[in-house]
């Protein structure tokens, strides 16, 4: 450990249950306290790689305003760490692509069923069998439809509005989705023409890695009154949708990384680490940039909107018209977005809120949400690792994470590695053995995604739980999966 890791330890302070803090340090040119959501031991763990360090690096990020705040999953990104979240201010303040990442709006969409684990159980391997046929998966992946490119500005422009105008789903899921499934702030004319080709043919495409199509169960209530508002019951089942704006979101990036670079050198913009990359917002190339990002968190929208049709259209074949898959909430996790949050000393001040492997968590009486949640808050989705449980929970009043939460289990070991250490076939029977069936085309990538690659989301639920920054409605267990 270098001697600036150990100053970095050694300045960590406990302030209360899961929350521990690290002040401005002068020598690393800190202008904002860093914030961190965590048992002891995810500290420690988030200490084995450069997350801390990361997190530092956004504290001293030119323009942010209050924290810079590391939630219970985060680990080593490029840029801010993967589970960060951190605010500067509108206009002037500065945007960078390292704090949303290449997967711009990856994100994920839970859809409820009104039938019961027992009437679907005999059901499972031909369910999951007609899902992996019905929905490309894997690396590039060509898509349910080919657009042209006046069709890719239209996506770009409406998001999920496109889908439903052209018959993929229903008006009423629009309402289901983050933004309404449509940011207007998007410009397609500010998407590089690169990274539209790349997107062409990729509309409905679940892509790789991390990605799934999981069909589980509610197997735990925590919250009876809240399951019930959101439609949620013991053993019901569900479909939950993990992608984003594959080849088109994480090409945006990559042009505009470059973008930035050019101009944090011509500006002659000092920063902690060349992976922050930044501009005002109010510079072109910080208006061009958040236009595109908007984009692409469209294209996104549109992506898991169309994938969620092909799966209704296939649990239409097996259980037949009446037994409809319903739209639940679906949440963004790599997006810069303009809000307005109370700041402290300032009141309610307009924000551009970073959230890179993070998710929004609004509570009761947000004005950003549908008519149908003003009384729960946001429905907040926290999907486990393949084979392991996911979480519903609620978002609350609270403010001091710029309403964000957590938005998975997070890393624990690298792609790399765990490819290393578990087998697919292996693991593939593993998971049959626990009675979750699985269908993928990759069988040799099926261990970069073993549970014991991650952490336990069990705790990283808790810790956000406890720590009231959302609270747990219903756990749900998989028992088939499609990767």
């Amino acid at each position: 450990m270098c001697i600036r890791d150990r100053k970095i330890l050694s300045a960590i302070k406990a302030i209360k249950p899961f929350f521990w803090e690290i002040p401005p340090i002068p020598e690393f040119k800190m202008t904002v306290p860093a914030q961190v959501f965590a048992t002891e031991p995810m500290l420690k763990d988030m200490s084995n790689d450069l997350c801390l360090k990361q997190l530092i690096n956004v504290a001293a990020m030119p323009g942010i305003v209050g924290q810079a705040i590391a939630m219970p999953d985060a680990h080593q990104g490029y840029g801010f760490p993967i589970g960060g979240v951190a605010a500067t201010e509108f206009p002037h303040g500065n945007i960078t692509p390292g704090g949303i990442g290449y997967d711009i709006n990856c994100g994920v969409r839970l859809l409820v069923s009104g039938l019961f684990k027992a009437e679907v159980t005999k059901h499972i391997g031909k369910l999951t069998a007609g899902m992996i046929k019905a929905v490309p998966t894997g690396l590039g992946g060509r898509g349910l439809i080919k657009l042209s490119m006046q069709e890719m500005d239209a996506v770009l422009r409406d998001g999920a509005l496109w889908t439903v105008r052209h018959g993929f789903g229903n008006a009423s899921d629009l309402e289901c989705i983050e933004s309404g499934g449509t940011i207007v702030s998007a410009d397609a004319r500010c998407v590089p023409k690169n990274a539209k080709e790349r997107g062409l043919g990729q509309l409905g495409t679940l892509g790789s890695g991390n990605h799934f199509v999981e069909i589980g169960y509610v197997d735990k209530v925590f919250d009876s009154q809240l399951a019930q508002s959101f439609g949620l019951k013991k053993d019901l089942v569900t479909l939950m949708i993990h992608t984003g704006s594959r080849g088109i979101g994480h090409q945006t990036a990559t042009e505009y990384i470059k973008t930035m670079h050019k101009y944090t050198s011509s500006n002659h913009i000092t920063l902690p680490d060349s992976q922050l990359a930044c501009a005002p917002l109010s510079s072109e190339q910080g208006k061009t940039y958040f236009a595109a990002m908007c984009a692409a968190a469209n294209y996104a929208f549109a992506n898991r909107q169309l994938i969620s049709h092909e799966a209704r259209k296939v649990w239409s074949d097996f259980f037949g018209n009446n037994h409809e898959l319903r739209l639940l909430y679906d949440v963004a996790h790599n997006i810069a977005k303009i809000e307005k949050h109370k700041v402290p000393s300032r009141g309610e001040t307009k924000l551009i809120v970073h959230r890179k492997g993070a998710t929004r968590a609004f509570g009761p009486g947000n004005r950003e949400l549908a008519a149908r949640f003003a009384e729960t808050g946001q429905p907040v989705l926290i999907p486990g690792s393949m084979g392991s449980a996911s979480y519903v929970l609620a978002g609350r009043e609270k403010d001091e994470t710029w309403h964000s939460c957590c938005h998975g289990a997070g890393r624990l070991l690298s792609r790399g590695r765990a490819k290393r250490e578990f087998r697919g076939q292996s693991l593939k029977e593993e998971l049959m053995k626990a009675g979750i069936a699985v269908e993928t085309k990759d069988l040799s990538s099926l261990g970069e995604e073993a549970p014991r690659a991650y952490k336990d989301v069990e705790g990283v639920v808790n810790v956000v739980t406890l720590a009231g920054i959302a609270k747990k409605v219903a756990r749900i267990r998989p028992f088939g999966v499609v990767k």
